[in-house]
């Protein structure tokens, strides 16, 4: 069963850092993902995790954000440094029944999103 809910957003001065939490799932074989949504815009991925760890960023956030997971207590974090005022967004956790998936189309579980003000 996956009901994923996020915490950890919040607002924060440009330069400042959050971290993102999701949990919700019992089974570890999932690919996790962090999109974002910002006013007028489409919903873009941010990062994606696969069962063993293997990640992949956007462009607009490699080298400032990280992803991770916990298998053992099934949570994934993102953790957001030096965040600018363009990582304003609504962010959500996605989640696939697969060892490793980076297309948005095939995740088929989300959250309710978190917001994050920069």
């Amino acid at each position: 069963q996956v009901q994923l809910v996020e915490s950890g957003g919040g607002s924060v001065q440009a330069g400042g850092s959050l971290r993102l939490s999701c949990a919700g799932w019992t089974d570890g074989k999932l690919s996790m993902a962090w999109f974002r949504q910002a006013p007028g815009k489409e919903r873009e991925g941010v990062a994606v995790i696969g069962t063993y760890g293997t990640t992949i960023y956007s462009d607009s956030v490699r080298g400032r954000f990280t992803v991770s997971r916990d298998n053992a207590n099934n949570t994934v974090n993102l953790m957001m440094n030096s965040l600018k005022p363009e990582d304003t967004a609504m962010y959500y956790c996605a989640a696939v029944f697969s060892l490793y998936c980076a297309r948005e189309r095939y995740f088929a579980y989300w959250g309710q999103g978190t917001q994050v003000t920069v």
